[in-house]
């Protein structure tokens, strides 16, 4: 993830802790099953960009088992630390400013993390620098251009209340250099950095319990700065908070874009 300093969702805060938990529920299913497509086993070497929480590092780590290596990085490693224990590495650093933490990776993967990145194409091309010839890199990121609503049946004022909500969010993450089409672009750019055999698809949650969670969770991260930048009131946002936790709403996320390709 991007210099905290910047960074709207900051992992220092303490509501990151449940909002990892909710992008776990949200999107772990199809994370593990492209990562189980790219074949990753045991003996693998295995970079894991912008951790964040535990589950996809922990996830990794069974499966390269006690020979394989996962090295798991963010700008901080906070939430992720517990996962530290063989074959698990956990490390400082920042993907859009340092240089790669090695070279001859079997697979680097990052998910929600490029689309904060201020500097995304030195990242991108940090981490196909460091895979190994033949290894796979798979980047997973959403697109909130792409289908902007969180509830796209805008049917009562509860959904409107929402939408507008969401609104302020994408305005804040714009602000902070957030590229919010930055998803469709993936099967492009993994191309031009000289991947091949690229793929990609996209995974888009309307209603689920995870979504509302991970909706719940978000808005309360980021209720200061939406007050503070008079993009919604503390009623507003109390109201709506109120409104996801009725079960009453359909709540999408943005569209997550996986694209996966082979270095030659």
């Amino acid at each position: 993830m991007m210099r905290t300093d910047g960074y709207l969702l900051d992992n220092r805060q303490a509501e990151a802790g449940p909002r990892f938990d909710a992008l776990a529920a949200v999107f772990d299913p199809t994370t593990f099953r492209h990562l189980e497509g790219l074949g990753v086993g045991p003996g693998w070497r295995c970079w894991e960009v912008g951790a964040g929480g535990t589950s996809v590092v922990t996830w990794l780590a069974k499966k390269v088992g006690p020979t394989g290596r996962v090295l798991a990085t963010d700008i901080d490693t906070s939430w992720v630390e517990p996962a530290a224990r063989q074959p698990v590495e956990v490390r400082r650093h920042d993907v859009g400013v340092d240089q790669p933490p090695g070279e001859g990776f079997d697979l680097v993967h990052a998910r929600l993390v490029l689309l904060h990145v201020p500097e995304r194409e030195r990242a991108l091309h940090s981490m196909v620098k460091a895979l190994r010839p033949g290894g796979r890199l798979l980047v997973e990121d959403a697109d909130p251009a792409l289908q902007p609503l969180v509830c796209p049946d805008e049917h009562g004022p509860a959904e409107q209340l929402a939408n507008r909500i969401r609104q302020g969010l994408r305005t804040l993450l714009a602000e902070r250099g957030a590229n919010l089409s930055y998803g469709r672009r993936l099967p492009r750019l993994l191309r031009e950095a000289g991947l091949h055999r690229v793929e990609a698809d996209a995974h888009f949650p309307i209603a689920s319990p995870a979504g509302a969670t991970l909706e719940a969770a978000t808005v309360r991260q980021v209720r200061d700065r939406l007050i503070a930048a008079r993009l919604a009131t503390q009623e507003e946002v109390d109201r709506h908070l109120t409104n996801v936790a009725s079960g009453a709403m359909d709540l999408a996320t943005a569209p997550m874009i996986s694209a996966w390709g082979r270095k030659r």
